[in-house]
């Protein structure tokens, strides 16, 4: 018998927004239709299957009737009744006798069988012109779904959905889009990498994914009609490439540039315990940016010096039990109590965009991106917001804890939030619960109207922090997540650089001190720009600390004074762009190879 022929490489690009390398055979998940993987089977096996469909078939009709009757008890039947489509389609005799047929004939595993006869189905439907045949495609997959699921986890766990994803090996993992919550889910330890279709470098599965170190590549176009489970896949994080079939020289090339890596990583090794300074001596704070309390021993490990930023909506994107006060004090305090002698500074809930808190967001918004998000659903629902402010007051009593408020536009805000924050501190006195009553309040700046009103922000606050990502977006009219206008997102644009020049003189005419927690932080390329800012603090995913304070301490203060007044002179982002690339090349090219 011929050998097979071998499968031919497939390159997929797409950006790089965390670096690494990662080769695993590859996963399918995400909220679409999933191809489950193939597996051939053995003549003695071909019963077993069997039986487990008709297993999952009587799994998935008892959460039916289940669902069936919820709704019957809640909302009357005529709801109820809808699912009664539902069980029509799971006990069609014609689906389930071909599937039957394809598992004794081709000799396949039960999900693979049933996958390829509903698919088929539903291509049809889609086809169709009558739109109400076209919706029926609806219920099937929606059955589909639950069938596929109960074929991977008996037992009644399908409704878990991507909360439930727990490969079985180490994998990397293709979708047409992960949202923050499903990043939450995923476990860390089986997902080696992951590759999306959508998303941006500022998304926030984005900056999860490097602040846990997991290589990413986002924005590949057709990913999923390229992609099959159980092909051996490389991501290559730093070229935004995703590799199927790698060939042996391919495996051979990425190989080479892992040792490298390996050899760069031990060099900035030395780094660890060292302070963060420019070649003439300008002290930069260096902290990090974190969503999980179990990032702390990377933190540490990596030598930050504190937390600049620890995003808290997670809690609200999670279960209802931790987002009660006392879980949070639990949490925050944990924080501050390992990081000392360095702080830890929370931010408050930002949720809204591409974040969306369930239970508060059932209507979706025509534009989220400029509707109730950050500080204006904290301030619309105050008994809310006070209780996470006594919880990071609460921490404050054991540790170094710092706090600022998202998504300022107005003075009037920022007011409001601080009137919520003494009340928070009056009811915890009246407790005789202990707080640090001098806790350091910031801002992010993260809208142009708060940017241009640095001035009068710096009156109310401590100190600045600036969000690049947010700032880039509603200062260009980019949305970041948004791949069609993703060349368009431009860190380097004179209008971005000007405003972050101006935050900053604004915060020291007032003797406060301004850092910058957005990606652009992390991003070696334009350090010399923040450095010739005058920034006093550098907040970065923990992958990123000791590259950035390598190419802090090859960098002259003054020099990069000069260097930002040039470049300020230029009206394009790639021009300054380009000149932030031929200083890093020759103050340490290692950084950027």
């Amino acid at each position: 018998m011929p050998d097979q022929a071998t499968p031919e490489e497939i390159r997929l690009k797409g950006i790089g927004v965390s670096p690494g390398i990662a080769i695993a055979p590859l996963q399918l998940t995400g909220s679409r239709f999933e191809e489950p993987e193939t597996r051939l089977i053995a003549a003695d096996a071909v019963a077993r299957e069997k039986e487990r469909l008709q297993a999952s078939l009587t799994a998935t009709r008892e959460q039916i009737r289940n669902l069936q009757r919820e709704i019957d008890d809640s909302a009357g039947s005529d709801h109820a009744s809808i699912f009664d489509a539902h069980l029509l389609v799971l006990d069609d005799a014609t689906v389930i006798d071909e599937v039957m047929r394809t598992i004794e004939g081709r000799q396949v595993n039960a999900e693979s069988a049933y996958y390829g006869i509903i698919n088929r189905y539903l291509e049809s439907l889609r086809k169709i012109a009558d739109p109400y045949l076209r919706e029926r495609a609806i219920d099937i997959e929606d059955v589909a779904r639950r069938v596929l699921k109960n074929l991977r986890w008996p037992g009644g766990e399908a409704g878990r959905g991507i909360k439930a994803i727990d490969f079985e090996k180490p994998s990397v993992i293709a979708a047409h889009d992960l949202t923050p919550s499903d990043t939450v889910a995923l476990n860390r330890d089986r997902v080696l990498a992951f590759a999306t279709e959508a998303g941006s470098p500022t998304s926030h599965t984005a900056i999860m994914a490097r602040s846990l170190a997991i290589p990413a590549v986002v924005a590949i176009r057709d990913l999923l009609s390229h992609v099959h489970p159980g092909v051996q896949t490389l991501i290559d994080g730093y070229h935004g490439l995703l590799i199927l079939n790698p060939s042996a020289e391919t495996l051979e090339e990425y190989e080479a540039l892992r040792q490298r890596e390996g050899q760069l990583l031990k060099k900035l090794e030395k780094l660890r315990s060292a302070e963060t300074a420019t070649a003439d001596g300008r002290r930069i704070t260096l902290s990090a940016n974190i969503e999980f309390i179990e990032e702390l021993p990377l933190v540490k490990e990596q030598g930050a010096e504190g937390v600049g930023l620890y995003r808290t909506e997670f809690f609200y994107l999670n279960e209802t039990e931790l987002r009660s006060e006392d879980r949070q004090a639990e949490n925050y305090t944990r924080a501050a109590e390992e990081l000392q002698p360095h702080g830890v500074i929370i931010r408050t809930l930002d949720i809204g965009g591409d974040k969306l808190w369930p239970e508060h967001f059932e209507e979706p918004e025509p534009n989220p991106f400029l509707g109730w998000r950050g500080i204006r659903v904290s301030l619309a629902r105050p008994e809310i917001f006070k209780a996470q402010l006594r919880a990071i007051l609460r921490a404050s009593a054991r540790g170094k804890v710092g706090l600022m408020y998202p998504f300022l536009s107005c003075v009037e805000e920022v007011r409001r939030a601080n009137e919520l924050l003494d009340e928070a501190k009056l009811e915890l006195d009246h407790a005789g619960v202990a707080f640090d009553p001098d806790i350091e309040v910031g801002a992010m700046i993260e809208i142009p109207s708060a940017a241009l009103l640095a001035d009068a922000f710096a009156t109310e606050v401590d100190f600045f922090s600036i969000g690049t990502n947010d700032l880039i977006q509603y200062t260009t009219a980019v949305d970041r997540i948004n791949e069609r206008v993703a060349d368009l997102y431009q860190p380097t644009h004179p209008a971005v650089i000007r405003l972050i020049c101006d935050i900053v003189a604004a915060a020291h005419r007032h003797q406060i001190w301004a850092g910058i927690c957005g990606e652009i932080a992390g991003d070696v390329l334009l350090t010399p720009l923040l450095i010739g800012a005058q920034v006093d603090e550098l907040s970065v995913g923990a992958a990123q600390i000791l590259r950035v304070r390598r190419a802090v301490s090859q960098l002259d203060s003054g020099d990069c004074g000069e260097f930002l007044q040039e470049a300020l002179k230029r009206r394009e982002a790639s021009d300054i762009l380009e000149m932030c690339r031929e200083v890093a090349a020759e103050k340490y090219p290692e950084l950027i190879d």
